[in-house]
């Protein structure tokens, strides 16, 4: 893929912003690729991957929480949990607090799928990264972050004046 096709190389009649979001969505579209590649003997898809993360990290919330988490809609978050029910990743049980709502709950064999594959995806993602310093990886992280921040990680309305 010549990056010049997309206006990426330096000097390229584009803005500064246009030439940084073509370049972070086929970066990102290439990771997912990657990624995906790796997860699908198993039969998961980076997106799936994702939702787990999300799970966890937001100790078992509703279905809507970990769809506003991921940045997708509630449609898209309820077929990506029939998956991974189905692959007994996850389950949806009970609030214990109020019974009439549900949370998502990985299960134990989603941490032992997890814990035999952690290193070894752990290691794909770093060589892919493998073109930067240690310090530029960290500068590209910051900066990546602050850009999410801005705009509103996970599904939030950006800030006034944002698009």
């Amino acid at each position: 893929m010549s990056s010049d096709v997309y206006g990426l190389d330096p000097g390229a009649p584009v803005t500064p912003a246009v030439r940084a979001f073509r370049a972070v969505l086929l970066l990102a579209q290439r990771l997912r690729y990657l990624m995906d590649d790796r997860l699908r003997a198993d039969g998961l898809t980076t997106q799936q991957a994702a939702l787990l993360t999300a799970v966890i990290a937001l100790d078992s919330p509703p279905l809507g929480a970990a769809a506003n988490a991921l940045g997708t809609t509630h449609q898209n978050a309820a077929q990506l949990v029939a998956a991974l029910e189905r692959k007994g990743l996850l389950t949806v049980e009970p609030d214990p607090v109020d019974r009439r709502r549900k949370r998502l709950v990985a299960t134990a064999a989603n941490a032992r799928y997890w814990r035999e594959r952690d290193a070894g995806d752990h290691a794909a993602v770093a060589s892919w990264f493998r073109a930067l310093a240690p310090a530029e990886l960290e500068t590209l992280g910051t900066l990546l972050v602050t850009v999410l921040d801005d705009l509103g990680r996970g599904g939030e309305q950006p800030p006034a004046g944002g698009k």
